[in-house]
């Protein structure tokens, strides 16, 4: 196979699969919570294995509103996700070693396919438990999506969701999969002209 990626561009990947392989160990996404009686705040904090945080709290509080428990069993995909991360770390770092520019479009394709799954399917599994409420539920509330990013009320509680560290990583892993394409695009026009002055 051709290595038409420069020495720079496979350094770019090998950090890139170091970097996602990091990745897998750190919070990717959190919620805090705010109200009068909680003023120091619940959390929930998702990384690629587990859902933690003052779990047990929230659940007894979410009672009020019917919304359902939930805890790291309730979301089978995290039980796979990091075998998944570390399977794509494999594949950039074999792309690395190849150094196929042809390979490397495929990898970013990939990891942007992917990357929008993951975010769809955070929004998939918020509005499926801020919808399925129960109608008996002391409170009555309105069905309401939880926000991926933002701020949100819910009866007495302000709510903040925002990404941490594990996806501020995983942006810096897309950045370091298409360095490649820009790092080497004087090589390519190098090699067109070469290729239409013997044409």
């Amino acid at each position: 196979m051709k290595k038409d990626l420069s020495v720079p561009s496979m350094i770019s990947l090998i950090l890139a699969a170091i970097v996602l392989t990091i990745a897998i160990l750190v919070p990717w996404w959190r919620m805090d919570f705010y109200a009068p009686q909680y003023p120091e705040g619940l959390d929930i904090i998702v990384t690629p294995s587990e859902v933690k945080g003052d779990i047990e709290i929230i659940n007894g509080l979410n009672h009020y509103i019917g919304m359902k428990p939930f805890n790291t069993e309730s979301f089978p995909e995290l039980q796979f996700m990091p075998y998944i991360v570390g399977a794509v770390a494999l594949i950039i770092l074999i792309t690395a070693f190849l150094r196929n520019k042809k390979l490397l479009y495929s990898v970013i394709g990939l990891y942007a396919v992917m990357g929008a799954a993951g975010i769809w399917d955070m929004y998939r599994w918020l509005k499926k438990y801020g919808h399925e409420l129960d109608p008996q539920a002391p409170i009555d509330m309105e069905p309401f999506v939880p926000p991926i990013i933002g701020e949100n009320t819910v009866a007495n509680f302000v709510t903040y969701s925002y990404f941490t560290t594990g996806a501020y990583l995983l942006l810096l892993v897309f950045i370091l999969l298409i360095f490649p394409l820009w790092k080497d695009r004087k090589k390519d026009e190098k090699t067109a002209d070469e290729y239409k002055s013997a044409a």
